[in-house]
Order: C-alpha cells, then structure tokens, then sequence
C-alpha cells in the first residue's frame, strides 16, 4: 500500500520550535544486571503522533515501550505524559493503555464483554459503559459481532477487537507491541490502512514498536531506528530512507548499494569521492561538509540505480559490471550486477516488459549509473 500521506501544513510540530511535546524521555537508561537494555535515549513524541520504534530483535525497542506503560521502571532517567512526570507512577495509574501481540482477549466473554471488561473495572455507569462499548464497535464496523466469542473471530476481527478494547478507555497513549505480526500479509496490509484511519479519527497519540520496515514506513508520522538500546535516527519514513544519518540505518532500512572511498574534494556544492570498489569517482551534491582524506561511504538506493547497454557519456557516478542473477518479483525486477573489483550491487527496476522482452539479460556486460543528488555520504 502507499506510504501515508502527511497533513498539509507549514510545520509538522516536531519542527515547530514552539510545540511542546507530549511524551518526553530523559537521558533513560535501563539495565537488567549486567545488560544494558535502553541506553541513554531521550526523545520528543507530539500529541496525535502514531511513532514507530523500529529495530530488530533485541534492540530494546519492547522494553522502551513497557517504560512507558509502566510495567518496567528506568534504572536511569525520566518520563513525562502530558508534561507530568510518571517516571515512579505505577501501570494501573497511568493514563496509557497497552495493546499486546497475542490481543489477550478473554475467550470466555463475548466481544461486547471483553470491549467492556476495563470501563467495569473503572466501576464506571452501566450506560456509560454501554454507549463507549457500542461507539467501538462502530468505529472498528464490527457491530454485528458484539455476541461472539474471540474463537468465532477471524485475525484482523481480533485485533480490531483488542483495539477498540483499547481505545473505549480514553487513554493519552496507546501503545502498541507489534500488533499485527499475527497476521497474514494480504490481512497485515488492509488492516495498517484501517489502523491509521482509526488513529487519524480518534486523534490519540500511538507508539507502536514492529521489526518489518515496510509498516513502519507505512503507517508512522516518524520512525525511531534503534540498535543495541540507542535510537540512531528519527525522522519521517522519507528523511529516514533518503537520508540515512549511519551506514547502519542505510543498510537496516531498505537494501543500499554502499561504497567506500576516500574524499579528493570538497566544495560548498558538492563532494568528490574515488571508490576503487566502485571503479569510478562519485560525485555526490547535498552532503554534510567532509575533510579531504577522509574515508568515508555512500549509498545509493536501488532504484536510483539506472541500467544501460550503452556507455552513458558521464564518466562520474557511472560504472560497468556483469548481470549475475537476476530476481523476478512480479512488478519489479532485482539486477545483481558484478563490478570488476569484485564487488556487487543491486539495480530495481519495474516490469514493465516482459522478462523475455528486455535488452539485459544474465551474463550481459552493462553500464549502471545515477544522479548526483541520489547518493548519501555516510561517515559513521
């Protein structure tokens, strides 16, 4: 599905110097014994955000989002909601609820039940309750559901189910410990769609942690890349994938083709850089000031990667290999090209001939070049 879509604003408010945030980390650590979980992350999550920490397994991404609901306590460090400090508050009076993986619904109880199982435990008035249950289900259309049991549910049901059990107590936060790893991809892709539209309608602020970096590009307003309990880099889905700030962000988000170099030149326009690995110089605009001398890496997407049988008339950012496999993935096609030094890199381009149609077969000799502003120069 396509990335979402962001507002039609001036600033988002992580850009707006005046917003204030409305979930904050300080400089929180946490250690379990001798192993370091979290370290040192501080970071700023605006009201209405759905935020997506992103890593492997791991990286400390679960463990940051149970600081937050309260089921753990930072060695180190605080934690405000809504400007108040709920660093030593416990989970049960926290305004945060948690949607876990398994969805936890009690199999028991009907839907209606187990929507309402939380608002009975908050003893609040049996119509109150009745309304926020009914309101629910309607948000998630599942209305005709209410007398089931969870047995009688599919997946996504499910997990709709656990959502709107989330949402009908009115939490500042939700948080969400990947939610639809459960799923089937087909079911996994229309219910990201319908969990953004739940969120953008509700309005309330979503942290979700996920290791699959297709729904995390495609669901979050901002991603939080983490590795060894650091968060490396935030930003929107596009400034994380075109601007990767570490040779580990560019490789952990999407595929790169990364190069190492060392810099001959450096202009306030642009950076001049000779790769014996990629057999030519690489010229690379919109990059980070870099002394000459410096060893440094650039990478290039994929699909900024253009293929010809003709030798194009640039001889920067242009380099020529051997076609070694080539992968056939319905809409796009993955060329792995071997360049003399050995090295091999991967060209993306869409199907739109058929395989048996196109000029660039296996073995074929061929030119693979890019645009200047395609590449990003990685110093660490």
């Amino acid at each position: 599905m396509p990335p979402r879509t962001q507002s039609r604003r001036q600033l988002e408010p992580w850009q707006d110097p005046k917003a204030k945030p409305y979930i904050t980390l300080e400089n929180v650590t946490k250690s379990f014994g001798s192993t370091v979980a979290v370290r040192n992350v501080s970071l700023s999550i605006y009201q209405g955000e759905l935020f997506c920490l992103l890593g492997g397994s791991g990286c400390g991404k679960t463990t940051l989002l149970r600081l937050l609901a309260g089921f753990e306590k930072p060695t180190t460090g605080r934690l405000f909601i809504d400007g108040i400090d709920v660093t030593d508050v416990p989970a049960y009076e926290r305004p945060v609820n948690m949607m876990f993986q398994s969805y936890a619904l009690f199999p028991h109880m009907t839907v209606a039940q187990n929507i309402a199982f939380g608002l009975k435990q908050e003893r609040l008035p049996t119509k109150i309750i009745r309304e926020r249950v009914m309101e629910g289900l309607d948000l998630v259309q599942m209305s005709a559901f209410a007398m089931r049991k969870p047995h009688q549910l599919s997946g996504g049901q499910c997990q709709r189910v656990a959502l709107v059990r989330s949402l009908v107590k009115q939490p500042k936060l939700l948080l969400l410990d990947e939610p639809l790893a459960a799923l089937d991809k087909r079911l996994r892709e229309q219910t990201q769609f319908e969990l953004v539209n739940i969120q953008e309608r509700v309005g309330i602020t979503f942290i979700m942690v996920t290791h699959d970096q297709e729904e995390a590009m495609t669901m979050s307003s901002r991603i939080g890349v983490m590795e060894e309990g650091r968060i490396r880099q935030v930003g929107a889905p596009h400034d994380v994938y075109e601007f990767p700030n570490s040779r580990f962000v560019a490789e952990f988000i999407g595929a790169s083709n990364i190069f190492e170099g060392v810099v001959i030149e450096d202009e306030p326009d642009h950076v001049l850089i000779d790769s014996e690995a990629a057999g030519c110089q690489l010229y690379v605009t919109d990059s980070a000031a870099v002394p000459v001398g410096a060893q440094v890496a650039v990478a290039i997407r994929p699909e900024k990667v253009m293929i010809s049988t003709k030798q194009p008339s640039e001889k920067r950012n242009c380099t020529k290999g051997v076609v070694r496999d080539i992968a056939y993935l319905g809409d796009i096609s993955i060329y792995y090209v071997e360049l003399p030094s050995g090295k091999v890199i991967q060209a993306t381009l869409p199907n739109l001939l058929r395989l048996s149609e196109r000029d660039v077969q296996w073995e074929d000799e061929i030119y693979l070049y890019w645009r200047a502003e395609n590449g990003v120069v990685l110093t660490s």
